[in-house]
């Protein structure tokens, strides 16, 4: 859990990463990212679209084992994160962590 916690955190500082349910399905449906995170807590509804456009562009998904206020937190954010999008992991090494 703590790795994935500062996979995020890193990705966040040094990459390029796409925060808020609106913006992660619409890149999903795009095609784009290499990574989706979804809080747990995440209304069913957000869930359901992540999984399904994340499947249809092969794009690997994630459900963070925290809520909406934990994985803000990660983030570093003053805000609820129900889903964001990796799009550079920049240093990270959380895609190489979920292979």
């Amino acid at each position: 859990m703590m790795d994935v916690d500062r996979g995020i955190r890193v990705a966040v500082d040094t990459g390029d990463v796409t925060l808020g349910s609106e913006k992660s399905i619409q890149s999903l449906k795009l095609g784009k990212g290499q990574l989706v995170v979804v809080a747990a807590n995440a209304p069913k509804e957000i869930l359901e679209d992540v999984e399904y456009y994340a499947n249809l562009s092969e794009i690997p998904s994630l459900v963070y084992d925290g809520t909406s206020v934990d994985l803000g937190s990660v983030c570093g954010k003053p805000f609820t994160v129900a889903t964001l999008i990796v799009n550079d992991p920049g240093d990270s090494t959380i895609l190489d962590d979920l292979r």
